[in-house]
């Protein structure tokens, strides 16, 4: 299973109205100078997290963060090449202090994100500890973002030049990136946290420790009934009218609940028996030529029993296994389709 992330870098994308001619017209031009030293670092972000999402696995477009990190250490360099306006170094400076965070969460946290893609997929804990940090960095990101914002508002207010906010192609497909990413994310922890306790509960019973079995069995069935009551919230029935995800989601919880409720059982009945059947297997061999008939048709009686429970056993197992396989399966698909039908590309 893949995870993917997005932290939103924000553009700051404006038309300048000018007034009282050349000194207006002057600080317009500096704030699209300066503004403009970030596009091209933008651009290979967002090819990068395109990228990411597509293909699954962040560590397998790292060429591609390479670039970005490039891209980033290119636009510091323009933004230091700028002069001051008219002695006012506060948007120059503010911009440079924003590229040089962009750098550090990048190079950093993000490798930290990159490294923890591995191991998250071990426990609950990982994988939301994973996403955790996912949403702290980009929160970081939104912040550095919202501070540089001001400083231009500020800038533009001294020197007379009116703001008028517009979009452009690059900034809606960063925001869309954003917002997709994010309610995938909500999505997947219900449908992971059910999966990785379906992987315990049979290991659990591959290793015939009942006990174990039972506690993740009754994990399995709270995490099911949880996720499938937070799908009824307005904000996980679809995304924008794709409902896909989470009817995907949907249908592997309740199949977990089902599976857990009324055939994991059925199992563990049968692995009792099994042990039963060893006891008295175990008592008959122990009493060699002093078995007695009453024993022997006791003996008989289990062996037949034992028979049938294997049968029926096997059976269930195998049709459980087929089960498993295809909701896992069909999981998949509904990731891949929503993703490949939302995450905008951009190359």
């Amino acid at each position: 299973m893949y995870r993917c992330f997005f932290f939103m870098l924000m553009l700051t994308v404006c038309s300048l109205t000018k007034s009282h001619a050349q000194t207006i017209e002057n600080a317009g031009d500096y704030m699209t100078q300066v503004s403009g030293a970030q596009m091209e670092m933008n651009e290979k972000y967002m090819a990068y997290v395109s990228a990411a999402a597509h293909s699954r696995r962040a560590r397998k477009v790292e060429k591609l963060r390479a670039q970005a990190l490039e891209s980033i250490n290119n636009a510091k360099y323009k933004t230091i090449g700028l002069p001051k306006y008219k002695g006012d170094n506060s948007l120059r400076q503010a911009s440079i202090d924003y590229i040089q965070f962009c750098y550090r969460i990048f190079n950093e946290d993000y490798s930290k994100i990159v490294n923890m893609e591995e191991i998250a997929e071990q426990s609950v804990d990982q994988m939301q500890a994973y996403l955790l940090l996912e949403e702290k960095t980009s929160q970081k990101l939104e912040e550095a973002s919202a501070n540089l914002a001001v400083a231009e508002k500020e800038f533009a207010a001294k020197n007379s030049v009116i703001l008028v906010d517009t979009k452009n192609d690059l900034n809606d497909k960063m925001a869309s990136a954003g917002q997709v990413t994010q309610y995938a994310d909500r999505i997947y922890i219900l449908f992971f946290k059910c999966n990785w306790e379906d992987g315990q509960l049979f290991n659990a019973l591959n290793s015939h420790k009942i006990n174990d079995a039972e506690q993740a069995r009754n994990a399995l069935i709270s995490f099911a009934d949880e996720g499938l009551a937070a799908l009824k919230a307005d904000s996980l029935k679809d995304y924008k009218g794709h409902s896909g995800l989470a009817n995907g989601c949907r249908e592997a919880l309740e199949f977990y609940s089902r599976m857990a409720k009324n055939d994991i059982p059925k199992l563990t009945d049968f692995y009792l028996k099994q042990e039963n059947f060893d006891k008295i297997k175990k008592s008959m061999n122990a009493k060699g030529s002093r078995r007695t008939k009453a024993d022997v048709e006791e003996y008989n009686k289990a062996v037949k029993e034992m028979n049938a429970s294997v049968s029926s056993f096997n059976e269930l197992n195998q049709d459980l296994n087929k089960r498993r396989q295809e909701v896992s399966q069909h999981w998949e698909e509904s990731e891949r389709i929503f993703k490949d039908d939302l995450m905008p590309y951009y190359k």
